[in-house]
């Protein structure tokens, strides 16, 4: 049986407006398993099955080392079983060492990234762990060979610069149609950032950046991704901004789509809708 590992990392230490997102994973981990939802993907996957998801808990920022030095290191030993790993922040600068410990697995590695945001200063504020400059690291190191932003709308003439010299790839919200098929020929990162999502659906986020995609659409792409995602993380969800635990439900919402596609779902799930004459009709008119 395929596993499915999840890693709490609850650091905000490089939050530039508001701390609170390393408050997340275990708000994200008490909607995933609530009896008020199913446990299953839309792609007929059931992360309830005994043994399928493997929590390791969230990694301990107590002690005196380099919070950066202990994310890699205990991303690295999640990663050592061979099963992908979804991480939960936490800010997003977290990504920066998460994807230090899965390029040593990848020699091969493309970044999609969802965000309002491009977080690719070279430094916001002076920090260079800023959460608004995790990209500009992973691209100097050579972490990944391609990155994919994806639903970007507070676009500045840095970010320009930063795109040009890394040769980042950018579909802003305004260019995300309804079917957003990206062509990948390697294994996928996929980080998620929660205010990439229109604040409609998720208001619990430091930096709400109206005129974004909708959950539906965020899902569809990663059901229409057809290269495997290796790694993933769920970032930026900050539980004192939350109205009604909406985004906590959202977050919870993205665990189980991105880990029934890392665990091989099918996008029309187990049993294949579409039966019936209005199914069929759905199903005959869908988009290629």
């Amino acid at each position: 049986m395929r596993r499915l590992t999840l890693l709490g990392i609850p650091n905000d230490d490089n939050s530039s407006y508001l701390k609170g997102s390393a408050e997340a994973p275990a708000l994200i981990r008490r909607e995933l398993h609530s009896d008020a939802y199913s446990i299953w993907s839309e792609t007929g996957v059931d992360l309830g099955v005994p043994g399928r998801l493997v929590d390791r808990g969230d990694i301990d920022f107590d002690g005196d080392g380099d919070p950066w030095d202990a994310i890699e290191r205990e991303v690295g030993r999640a990663l050592a079983s061979g099963d992908p790993l979804i991480c939960l922040g936490g800010d997003h600068a977290i990504t920066h060492p998460i994807v230090r410990a899965v390029r040593r697995r990848h020699s091969r590695l493309t970044i999609v990234h969802v965000d309002a945001h491009a977080d690719i200063y070279h430094a916001y504020q002076g920090n260079q762990r800023s959460h608004a400059s995790p990209f500009a690291r992973i691209m100097e190191e050579g972490l990944a060979d391609r990155l994919i932003q994806v639903g970007l709308r507070t676009i500045n003439d840095e970010h320009r610069a930063q795109f040009e010299r890394f040769g980042v790839e950018v579909v802003t919200a305004a260019e995300w149609g309804a079917q957003l098929r990206l062509r990948i020929d390697t294994p996928i990162y996929l980080s998620i950032d929660m205010d990439g999502i229109d604040p409609a659906h998720a208001p619990g986020v430091s930096h709400r950046e109206p005129g974004g995609p909708s959950l539906r659409q965020v899902i569809d792409l990663i059901q229409n991704l057809t290269q495997p995602i290796v790694a993933a993380d769920i970032v930026e969800y900050n539980p004192s901004r939350d109205i009604a635990d909406l985004t906590a439900v959202a977050a919870a919402k993205l665990v189980k789509e991105v880990g029934g596609k890392m665990l091989g779902g099918d996008r029309l799930g187990a049993g294949r809708l579409g039966t019936g004459r209005l199914g069929e009709k759905s199903l005959a008119t869908a988009p290629d």
